[in-house]
């Protein structure tokens, strides 16, 4: 431990940091292990980064983080070793002149001490320290690992670390709460960056001290929230702020929230362990108070804060601590129904004082975010700060405890659209989950607007609205609306429209008995509209649909068809009672049955079951375009598994693996090794050098245990484990050059269809969730692997001579150009393909999706597909789009050779 390199890179009599002395006879021994410090200095150079100082002897030994920290156990963050610093670095916060060595701006975003949980200086040795930081800011149990057996060594041969957080009760999803971006400040002056370099004085440090204390003492005390009490007033008389008892992460206000949004399901939840609320028909908006400051934006971010000045000044009039809301606006009929067109009519006729805030969640109060915390325990401080009149304008929204069925019924009763059902147990998530359903008893849902028609007889402005919704890159027609518009309705909706005129159809799918519609204007699909309707009828259009409204709070782009999800569906995915279709082979007599995790659901929120497979840390972010978890990928793998599990049952896996998402490392896996899933069945293969254990599915407690180990991709062989030597799965891929147009790519798979069918072999089809198709031939285990390979070979390559203007058989990148290139490798002794209805490591987790030849002319990419569409496309499918691939009896007969041969 030494300084030389340190005082060798700086100038002191130019640069304000401080010099300091090392003992080179002080151990660290002589420190307690509760006074060793610890410090982060963010620090603004070359590039914005954090160093990372923890005491060792009589330095700090230091590492440069280029991401910062992450609470989130699964971010390894690289840590990249730099030279010791005096231990009175600690303290410095300001700026170093240009020129000099790290010339920028030095906050102090963190301090305090940290506890080694080993030997610190042999652990360093070892390249392995293991510690607990009692920081402002990162507390917990925490690693830094050195790469590679002798030290990874990365920018000018540095040694490069690892910074990872361990799984404990100070652990956060990346996702829900960046460390860094919430806390921006300093902890000693509670500057940021720009006030540091601009040298302006030190702020008041106010109540983070009183802050943490709080929420320590409501950790340790299980953080209940009871309704207040009147000692729970606030002892200054004069003041009318309300206050709570919250119990969750100190930090500053989030600028934007991501609401959690409902899945739609067919009936409500039964059981104590879900919270009902009324669905209302209005506005979702989120309320942000900071002092005098109001702010109300839309699930999309949209700012409506001067649409609602009324409510502006209701919820100022409250005098609250800093706090978030999630609510509906809404306005209600004289039975008290809340009624989306009279919301609308109450904006365009200038009256907003007739809209309610209704509020069903407290997101963050008095400094802490509450995202973290269970429903139960959020809904208990909302409703301690006994804000709510039944006759005001911002309203709490009640509850019942279980008897859903009974409370949707009673909704239906009332005419109310339906209901929202919340496990009272789960915190905040963004995006949509299965944590949230709702059940509707009325037919409500936006369409995006493609075009209008002609007024007749005494209609003015438009006859009807042309509607349709997303699927994919197609706009899928969905009928038409012509009636609840009124006069001024229909002025305002045309004025809207008529700008965004366009000659030809925006509608993939306009039928031809429609096309006789006289006086159709089409129109840019921009603009969204709320109907009503009593049902679909058989070719997928609108019956009895009436015109609600035009809703400004969501893009067009984002309107599809809402699937209904049958409840058990989720119901048995989450509990572990989903089975594997009868097909499906017994499990192998060597492997032990999956072994159920001894604690339920209800009783850690960061363990649950799916389709009898143990799931930890259900809740993280897989794919972050999306917000797409873990959870969602194994209850796509849990509902599915019928249609899944035929195409991969037996086949050894190879996979690729994401432990922290789509956006961190990625590697390629074999071998599993320790760290197959016991409900993997395993086979012994001969490789070129000795032999290697593989892993295959079984059912799908196997399938879902595979999300469980972030396997994002999964690459089954074209054999089973039991004739490993026999293939029974011809794979080409077409791989079409970037400059290939996708209709060439569909008149290539036909191509190729037919070839084979010359040959004796019937074809089926799946997209390949990249740039091409994969065509798939099902053969008797007659051949090996060698004879195989050498007729698909055969097959691929008198194609491409055939056509040599637009195929190639080629793997040679430069010779692909303006080309298709007919990959037959996959059917390589080894090679391996993704599997059916399998998701890709890519943004938006695009599916590789089985679909029949009469839809190949409507498809428009090999990614089109992607899992939540998935999702609602097999919710409503009728035919398994493979359905008989399995009892096709084919061969590769000696005629075929014979005629590739020649």
């Amino acid at each position: 431990m030494s300084l030389k390199e340190y005082h060798r890179k700086r100038h002191f009599n130019r640069t304000p940091e401080p010099a300091g002395k090392a003992s080179a006879k002080r151990k660290m021994a002589s420190a307690p292990a509760t006074d060793l410090s610890y410090v982060i200095q963010k620090h603004d150079a070359s590039h914005l980064h954090y160093d990372f100082r923890l005491q060792l002897g009589d330095v700090l030994k230091s590492w440069a983080v280029p991401k910062g920290p992450s609470l989130d156990p699964h971010d390894k963050r690289l840590a990249i070793e730099v030279e010791d610093h005096p231990l009175e670095y600690g303290g410095f916060e300001g700026t170093i002149p240009k020129g000099e060595y790290g010339g920028g701006t030095v906050m102090l975003w963190d301090q305090g001490s940290w506890e080694p949980v080993e030997d610190p200086e042999a652990g360093y040795r070892a390249g392995k320290l293991k510690f607990n930081l009692h920081g402002e800011k990162l507390r917990g149990s925490w690693t830094l690992i050195r790469r590679g057996a002798y030290g990874g060594r990365g920018d000018k041969g540095k040694p490069q670390w690892l910074l990872m957080k361990h799984g404990d009760d100070e652990a956060r999803n990346n996702g829900q709460f960046d460390v860094t971006a919430a806390e921006p400040l300093s902890v000693v002056s509670g500057r940021n960056l720009k006030e540091i370099a601009a040298g302006k004085p030190a702020k008041k440090k106010g109540s983070k001290t009183l802050r943490d204390a709080v929420w320590s003492s409501n950790h340790k005390s299980n953080g209940a929230l009871a309704p207040k009490d009147a000692d729970d007033q606030p002892t200054n008389r004069r003041s009318t702020k309300k206050t709570a008892k919250p119990s969750g992460r100190p930090t500053a206000m989030p600028r934007d929230i991501t609401p959690e949004l409902a899945t739609l399901v067919d009936r409500a939840p039964d059981g104590d362990n879900w919270f009902h609320e009324i669905k209302f028909d209005g506005y979702r908006m989120v309320c942000h108070v900071d002092g005098e400051r109001i702010r109300f934006t839309t699930r999309n971010h949209l700012d409506w804060t001067k649409k609602l000045g009324p409510l502006v000044e209701a919820v100022r009039a409250l005098k609250l601590d800093p706090c978030i809301f999630d609510g509906e606006i809404i306005v209600l009929d004289e039975q008290g129904v809340s009624q989306f067109q009279l919301l609308q009519n109450s904006f365009q006729q200038g009256r907003p004082g007739q809209v309610i805030y209704t509020v069903f969640d407290l997101l963050y109060f008095g400094g802490q975010d509450l995202r973290g915390l269970p429903l139960e325990r959020r809904k208990a401080a909302l409703k301690s700060l006994n804000l709510f009149s039944d006759r005001g304008s911002v309203r709490y929204s009640e509850h019942m405890v279980g008897e859903g069925p009974a409370f949707f019924k009673a909704a239906e009763i009332q005419g109310l659209e339906g209901i929202i059902s919340k496990r009272r147990d789960r915190p905040y998530l963004a995006g949509r989950t299965k944590d949230w359903l709702k059940i509707k008893s009325q037919q409500h849902a936006e369409f995006v607007i493609g075009g209008f028609t002609d007024p007749e007889g005494a209609r003015e402005s438009f006859g009807a609205l042309l509607l349709g919704y997303h699927d994919g890159n197609r706009l899928e027609y969905a009928g038409r609306v012509g009636t609840g518009f009124d006069h001024k309705t229909l002025q305002k909706v045309l004025s809207q429209l008529q700008p965004l005129e366009r000659k030809q159809s925006p509608f993939t799918n306009f039928p031809a008995r429609a096309k006789t519609l006289k006086g159709v204007h089409w129109v840019e699909p921009a603009k969204v509209a709320q109907v009503t309707f009593s049902n679909w009828t058989e070719d997928r259009q609108l019956r009895h649909p009436s015109f609600q409204g035009l809703r400004e709070d969501k893009p067009a782009k984002a309107v599809t068809k809402e699937a209904t999800i049958p409840l058990k569906t989720i119901a048995d995915a989450v509990s572990g009672k989903a089975r594997p279709n009868k097909g499906a082979p017994a499990r192998s007599p060597k492997q032990p049955s999956p072994r159920p995790s001894p604690k339920g659901r209800g009783s850690n929120p960061q363990e649950i079951q799916i389709a009898g497979a143990r799931l930890t840390h259900p809740d993280r972010v897989f794919w972050p375009e999306d917000n797409i978890t873990k959870r969602e990928l194994a209850e796509y793998y849990a509902a599915h598994a019928k249609l899944i599990l035929p195409q991969l049952v037996g086949r050894p896996l190879s996979i690729v693996r994401c432990p922290s998402g789509t956006s961190g490392e990625r590697f390629f896996q074999k071998h599993l090794g320790d760290t197959a899933p016991r409900e993997l069945g395993k086979v012994q293969i001969r490789e070129k050098s000795g032999s290697g254990v593989y892993s295959y599915v079984n059912d799908a407690t196997g399938l879902v245990a595979l999300a469980q180990i972030a396997a994002l991709e999964i690459h089954p062989w074209g054999s089973r484990a039991d004739k490993v030597e026999q293939p029974d799965r011809l794979i080409f891929d077409l791989d079409p050059a970037p400059d290939v147009e996708w209709p060439k790519v569909i008149e290539a798979a036909r191509e190729v269809r037919d070839f084979l069918k010359e040959l004796g072999l019937e074809s089926f089809l799946k997209t390949s969730g990249g740039k091409g198709l994969h065509i798939v031939a099902p053969i008797q285990r007659k051949r090996e692997w060698p004879e195989v390979e050498d007729f698909c070979e055969r097959v691929a390559k008198s194609i491409a001579a055939a056509a040599p203007q637009r195929y190639v058989a080629n793997m040679s990148k430069a010779k692909r150009v303006g080309k298709i290139y007919l990959d037959y490798l996959r059917n390589q002794r080894g090679s391996t393909a993704i599997m059916a209805y399998g998701t890709r490591a890519k943004p938006g987790a695009p599916i590789s999706l089985p679909i029949t030849w009469q839809e190949l002319s409507r498809s428009t990419s090999g990614d089109q597909f992607h899992l939540r569409e998935v999702t609602r496309r097999l919710a409503k499918l009728r035919r398994d789009p493979w359905e008989g691939i399995g009892s096709v009896r084919q061969s590769i007969s000696a005629k075929a050779m014979k005629y590739l041969a020649a």
